[in-house]
């Protein structure tokens, strides 16, 4: 018996709880991305894998080829194709393409794939510990529900090949991005970097959860934060702190300072701007002067000229602080994303779509998204073109929060999901 890991032949619950059960972090959804791909060729999708479907040289917070090379070993350890590995080369994501006529549109849907850097609870009364899908990886979590959104995509693809063209309703081309690394704002701008996004002309994005309850549709989430995240590394000189401090240079005082200024960059007149420092590292003794600090910082704004104003400045105070006390800095953007408003069109066909699925009791036509998210750089990047676009939520009665270790979802939605984003992509190539 082949020990192959496959979502063939397994409901969409059935494959969100593997993937639930088998979290890879951005840019190591290694053993996802083969077997999502797998299965989409076997449909009798066009695969485009890796380096076909992203951009690798515009990848941001891109793991050290210590980390990527001990996914893909555990990867290959937890029944991966092996074929499909060895396409990817090292770069996940996938873009899947289908022809169900030749005279319609090209529509574009857009899923996110990566889990959380995070520890899920353990707790018995977590369903997922209670029911035998928490997990398997301490420091990894699904924790924002792409495990959900990647069986939604791969429903969509199974419910389109197996209508075919006449018997599906759907005279146009499918094609279905599965997008690693959203969670840092890092894999949506390669995505978009591809020609695969030139001929696009209507995209659906979509998310599940967001304080939503199952059977509430939001046919169009607007204006999330534009958002920037720098990882900031101060190279000072260790001297004993009681016999000479004055022959060391202070890393850690320059993250300090760095850290006091960088809240307090004057917010704007033109709208909404945020600043977050959200670690910061030094392993060190405590009488010893520090020598090495990193920080991971973050800021926001409502427009993506609000977001180069908070990131100009906090590059700024990041510079400062090492020029007042004498220290070396290294800067890196680890994320980034833009901001967006749906096409109304898109909207009022997802919530059309919505009012006759089985299950839907309310759709909400428009609600601000309040985060950010980096399926802005697809949103964008078809409406630049003169397509439309728009970013849906499908209610999940998630019982926590997003990004918290109790985060699950109500997995009724998962059908609901795929029912509304097929009827909308009907409506749009009858």
């Amino acid at each position: 018996m082949s020990n192959e890991a496959t979502t063939r032949g397994r409901d969409l619950t059935e494959i969100r709880r593997d993937l639930h059960a088998h979290p890879e972090a951005g840019w190591k959804e290694f053993r996802t991305t083969a077997m999502v791909a797998a299965e989409l060729e076997s449909l009798g999708y066009d695969v485009h894998l890796g380096r076909e479907a992203v951009d690798p040289d515009e990848r941001l917070g891109v793991p050290s080829e210590d980390e990527l090379g001990a996914a893909m070993d555990r990867a290959r350890r937890d029944g991966a194709p092996e074929s499909y590995l060895d396409r990817m080369d090292g770069v996940t994501g996938c873009v899947a393409v289908r022809e169900f006529g030749d005279s319609g549109p090209v529509v574009g849907v857009r899923v996110d794939m990566d889990a959380l850097e995070r520890t899920e609870a353990r707790d018995e009364d977590h369903r997922p510990v209670r029911e035998g899908f928490v997990s398997q990886y301490p420091d990894e979590m699904h924790a924002c529900a792409h495990d959900g959104h990647t069986a939604i995509g791969v429903g969509i693809a199974r419910r389109f090949a197996e209508g075919g063209a006449a018997e599906g309703g759907f005279d146009g081309t499918l094609k279905l991005f599965f997008q690693p690394a959203e969670e840092g704002g890092r894999g949506g701008l390669p995505m978009s970097r591809t020609a695969h996004l030139d001929d696009v002309d209507h995209l659906v994005a979509l998310h599940l959860g967001l304080d939503e309850e199952t059977g509430t549709m939001v046919a169009g989430y607007d204006r999330p934060l534009s958002n920037a995240k720098l990882d900031v590394r101060y190279l000072g000189e260790p001297a004993h702190a009681g016999a000479a401090p004055n022959e060391g240079r202070n890393a850690l005082q320059a993250a300090a300072a760095a850290m006091q200024n960088l809240y307090a960059i004057p917010r704007h007149a033109d709208g909404p701007t945020r600043v977050n420092v959200g670690q910061v590292r030094s392993a060190n003794a405590q009488n010893v002067i520090a020598e090495d600090v990193t920080m991971r910082v973050e800021v926001r704004g409502t427009t993506a000229d609000l977001n180069e104003y908070m990131l100009d400045h906090a590059r700024r105070m990041v510079r400062s602080a090492a020029d007042m006390h004498d220290v070396d800095v290294e800067t890196s953007l680890y994320g980034k994303t833009t901001t967006f408003e749906c096409d109304e069109e898109m909207v009022d066909a997802v919530a059309a779509a919505a009012e006759g699925v089985e299950g839907v009791a309310e759709v909400k036509e428009r609600v601000d998204f309040g985060g950010s998210e980096d399926a802005s750089y697809l949103v964008r990047r078809v409406q630049e073109g003169g397509g439309t676009a728009t970013y849906i939520g499908v209610g999940a009665s998630n019982v926590a929060g997003h990004h918290t270790a109790r985060f699950d979802i109500d997995e009724d939605a998962l059908g609901i999901g795929v029912d509304v984003v097929v009827e909308t992509v009907r409506s749009l190539g009858a």
